[in-house]
């Protein structure tokens, strides 16, 4: 049995310092040596390791199987998430589906500031809800450039609109890394955070217009960012408190996509002037592999798998529309089925197991089993399960071979191989700091600063998510930190716990590893800091007013908060 300890040194501050160590490695590895992620991981989780067993006094045996349970975790269901939306994107590319969607987006206006917000806003939204890890900077950065935008532009554009959706990621993933983390229902999670993040995706699109057209951008398509940006925000509040976290980006992607659609049909803007013609074919570097550009309407698209002509009958083009977004209509009603109560998710409830992790046996300073030893295996429920199922009806749906799609899962594979250690030593460093009570100490310490920490939350977020590139790494890391030091102060866990997630999102415009996808799509390696030049102000003011939100949440707005 294993007690954890909060101040090992005797001394609160140098023993918060010491367990800060393990994420300063991580972080110092990350952002100013770039070392590869899985290596600054691996090595961040032997401090961490060895600060638990020769600080804190934790077996080694329990602290080595506290760091296997973070592993598993970062496979089932993380990673086990992300391989499967990235192979549904690559059945999408394999007839072209995925250039179709492109283009039903950005013909929806001859305006190339409307186009952006649809395309890197909206889609890339939609994109984010199946496959995270960088995809959507890549793919909209690519169809930016189609309709004229230089390359660092249309790189920096991409950049920034990837922050509005990352609170929930692919399929509420960061929520689930958050909940496990901090013991607290992902529900309850879901719902606070889209109370936060709703108010902070509203602006986004306002500023996209500024870095993309500056004032006269704002002047002109003002109407286009507010339709859009409340169509997100309340998209995101009501799928997050009165359905399912999961579907919440790809329900925010879609009626904000709808409310630019029906707006366009009694309002125009006022044209931007020949600073930017769309060129007739993409301009830059060509693609790199496995990324789409969008074709010129008249193009044949020939494949193993289909062949589509962009000019067929209108009949067929509607098909063939319909065809390209199944996999997010059936993604929802897969989602529906086993989330809304019935048969059908009693059965896939009754198919989950939970059991105490083999070797670890941890007790919390005051006594009390520490949940976090508690492993929960809903393999069938599971979002990874449910995006397997939907790429196989994709596959059918597409008329995919089963051989061309079996290539495609292989593809996805290698495409994430490096992602899976990373995870995986990510979330084994996590758990080792919750298990062995380091993250105790910093919430201690940091709760010193009374309610000053409400104010500061989020920018704690933030700082983790641009040094890690994902709000899921930086809430399994900060999460048990934030509640730790509510506790102390005596403020809602539940709020800092989300402050944590939705503070992060901006994190996702300043993270090397958004940068560096985002100059490599567009051919412009090495030029990531010119990007972030551009997105870096804008990201600084957005984590300001969130908060400065985070902040009267905790104060004078605690109605906010679920059950306050």
């Amino acid at each position: 049995m294993y007690r954890q300890e909060i101040d090992p040194l005797g001394h609160l501050p140098l023993s918060a310092l010491l367990a800060a160590l393990p994420l300063l490695v991580l972080l110092i590895l990350l952002g100013a040596v770039r070392m590869k992620s899985h290596w600054a991981g691996l090595t961040g989780l032997a401090v961490a390791l060895a600060l638990a067993v020769g600080v804190y006094g934790m077996p080694l045996r329990q602290a080595a199987d506290g760091a296997l349970e973070g592993a598993a975790f970062g496979l089932l269901p993380i990673v086990w998430i992300i391989l499967n939306a990235v192979w549904i994107n690559k059945l999408q590319r394999v007839g072209g589906h995925f250039d179709i969607i492109g283009r039903a987006f950005s013909s929806l206006s001859t305006d190339f500031r409307v186009q952006t917000i649809v395309v890197a806003f909206c889609f890339g939204a939609m994109i984010e809800s199946l496959s995270g890890f960088g995809t959507p900077i890549a793919v909209t950065a690519l169809i930016l450039m189609t309709i004229g935008l230089t390359p660092l532009k249309a790189a920096a554009v991409a950049t920034f609109a990837n922050t509005a959706p990352a609170a929930f990621g692919s399929v509420g993933n960061p929520i689930e890394a958050l909940a496990k983390a901090t013991s607290l229902p992902a529900g309850e999670l879901g719902a606070m955070v889209g109370r936060q993040s709703a108010v902070i995706a509203f602006l986004v699109p306002f500023a996209l217009l500024m870095i993309l057209d500056g004032r006269r951008g704002l002047r002109q398509v003002w109407p286009a960012a507010l339709v859009a940006g409340l169509g997100f925000g309340a998209g995101q509040f009501v799928c997050s408190n009165f359905f399912v976290e999961q579907l919440t980006d790809l329900v925010a992607a879609t009626t904000a996509t709808g409310a630019v659609v029906l707006l366009l049909r009694f309002w125009s803007p006022v044209p931007a002037g020949p600073t930017r013609p769309a060129p007739s074919r993409p301009t830059g570097p060509p693609a790199p592999p496995d990324t789409p550009r969008v074709a010129p309407a008249t193009t044949t698209l020939a494949t193993p798998a289909t062949t589509l002509t962009t000019e067929a009958p209108g009949t067929r083009r509607r098909l063939e529309v319909l065809k390209a977004f199944s996999p997010y209509a059936l993604l929802t009603v897969l989602f529906a089925l086993t989330s809304v109560e019935g048969p059908v998710a009693r059965f896939v409830r009754d198919r989950g197991v939970t059991f105490r992790w083999p070797g670890l046996n941890v007790l919390s300073p005051q006594g009390a089993p520490v949940t976090a030893a508690t492993f929960d295996l809903n393999w069938l429920g599971t979002s990874g399960t449910m995006l397997l199922l939907t790429g196989v009806l994709t596959a059918l749906v597409l008329r995919v071979p089963p051989r061309a799609a079996l290539r495609c899962y292989g593809q996805a594979f290698r495409q994430i191989r490096w992602a899976v250690l990373t995870i995986s030593c990510v979330l084994a460093l996590s758990y080792v700091m919750n298990l062995s009570g380091m993250a105790i100490s910093l919430g201690t310490w940091l709760a010193g600063l009374g309610s000053v920490f409400a104010l500061l939350s989020g920018f704690l977020g933030w700082f983790g998510v641009a040094l890690t590139g994902s709000d899921t790494s930086s809430n399994a890391l900060f999460g048990g930190m934030q509640i730790a030091a509510a506790h102390r102060i005596g403020i809602s866990p539940l709020l800092m716990a989300a402050t944590n997630s939705t503070g992060g999102v901006q994190g996702k415009a300043a993270a090397m590893q958004n940068l560096a996808i985002a100059a490599g799509a567009v051919g412009l390696p090495g030029k990531e800091g010119d990007i972030l030049r551009k997105v870096i102000g804008w990201s600084l003011a957005l984590l300001a007013v969130f908060c400065v939100l985070a902040f009267l949440q905790s104060t004078v707005l605690t109605w906010t908060i679920p059950g306050g």
